[in-house]
């Protein structure tokens, strides 16, 4: 196996981690009900808590790891996450479980600006969107393996073991990543012309305010469907916990499949000659195209609902990957998890409001039909937001 390779596939596990530490919560909350009270609105302060959290430390964490370089960083990052998850089986009542999540957001907020930082190190132009999908492939991985795992330990143990064992696997995560990653120019610093572009000087650029806005038109789209697909089937489609757990890990795994094939087909652009402008933008493109077409899921069988659901995971993370993939093809490597950063922030902010007022619609008589024709057009209207931001996809020489 070769270095790279190598790379990819440990922060792949790193991203399955993550998505697997998000999951615990959800998945377990029956079990730990029966020991701590919590209703409806106090799960959903929880998930805002880590929502806020994470938008917040996505940004701040890119720019932890351009300082502390992203060997340090990321380790720094995972401990933080992996003690703050296992810290869930600590708890004795609802507060102590609040600020579990606010801090498990924090730590996990710094995990994709360190991947990203971490392909531009280390991956050529040609190579650099198929090794994010790999690596974003694991978003896909650790939320399907989640909920067949906990069910196991449950059947075996208490609710807390579940955080204990996740919190665990990131710290063995962490001995891994200490052992194999070295960056390629131990002791580069950044240039003084880079350095001006940290930090608040980064907000007066266009380009980066497409990149976040988009990402906040599209992230909300993909909050919704992670928050509201099983909601959705016990409630508009009266789907039991058995039929939940048998379907919906579909669309799950389409998703793991668009990661990798968003950023193939990118990588396979630019082996065919095409400019890394064309085939970042081609790829979106076609990831947006599939998008609108979850309008339709809520007027057609269930068995048809959750194939176009799986078209919308399928285009969401492939698109995600190349957008993920971009402050990389666009920024020097000293402000990669910067802009990185920044660009998360958009999207768990967008997550944030438009559950918000998904919640609200829900509540006041609009129906899943007025929903999901809403975030039917986020993506669409994301890449019109790029093609008018960023005119052209190259790397800025400093």
């Amino acid at each position: 196996m070769s270095y790279r390779r190598h790379i990819a596939i440990l922060i792949a596990c790193a991203i399955t981690i993550s998505y697997f530490d998000r999951q615990t919560l959800p998945v377990a909350i029956a079990a730990i009900q029966r020991d701590i009270p919590i209703s409806n609105t106090r799960f959903s302060d929880m998930q805002a808590a880590f929502l806020l959290a994470y938008a917040v430390m996505y940004a701040g964490g890119g720019a932890l790891i351009d300082f502390l370089g992203t060997r340090t960083g990321f380790l720094l990052i995972m401990i933080w996450w992996s003690l703050a998850c296992a810290s869930h089986g600590l708890a004795t009542g609802f507060g102590m479980l609040m600020l579990s999540r606010f801090l498990l957001g924090m730590g996990e907020g710094g995990g994709f600006p360190a991947a990203t930082k971490a392909v531009s190190e280390w991956f050529p132009v040609a190579e650099r969107s198929s090794a994010m999908g790999l690596m974003n492939a694991g978003t896909a991985v650790g939320a399907v393996i989640a909920p067949p795992f906990i069910a196991a330990v449950l059947s075996v143990a208490t609710w807390r073991w579940v955080f204990f064992l996740s919190g665990a696997a990131g710290l063995l995560w962490t001995l891994w990543w200490w052992k194999v990653y070295r960056p390629p120019a131990v002791g580069q610093t950044p240039g003084l012309r880079a350095g001006l572009l940290t930090g608040f000087s980064l907000l007066t650029r266009k380009d980066v305010y497409g990149l976040v806005g988009a990402k906040f038109l599209s992230d909300a789209a993909w909050y919704f469907y992670l928050f509201w697909l099983p909601k959705y089937l016990y409630d508009a489609r009266h789907f039991d916990v058995k039929q939940v757990g048998y379907y919906a890990w579909i669309p799950y795994a389409a998703s793991g499949i668009g990661c990798l094939v968003g950023g193939w087909f990118s990588g396979w652009l630019i082996q065919r000659g095409h400019s890394l402008n064309f085939a970042r933008k081609m790829a979106l493109g076609c990831s947006a195209a599939l998008m609108p077409w979850i309008v339709l899921v809520t007027h057609l069988p269930v068995s048809i609902a959750i194939v176009l659901f799986s078209i919308a995971f399928f285009g969401q993370q492939s698109w995600s990957t190349l957008v993920m993939v971009l402050p990389a093809d666009l920024f020097p490597g000293a402000v990669v998890g910067s802009v990185a950063g920044l660009v998360g922030f958009g999207g768990a902010m967008g997550g944030l409001v438009f559950g918000l007022i998904a919640g609200y619609l829900l509540d006041h008589g609009f129906g899943y039909s007025t929903v999901f024709a809403a975030v039917a057009t986020f993506h669409v209207a994301a890449f019109c937001l790029i093609l008018l931001t960023v005119r052209k996809v190259e790397k800025e020489i400093i």
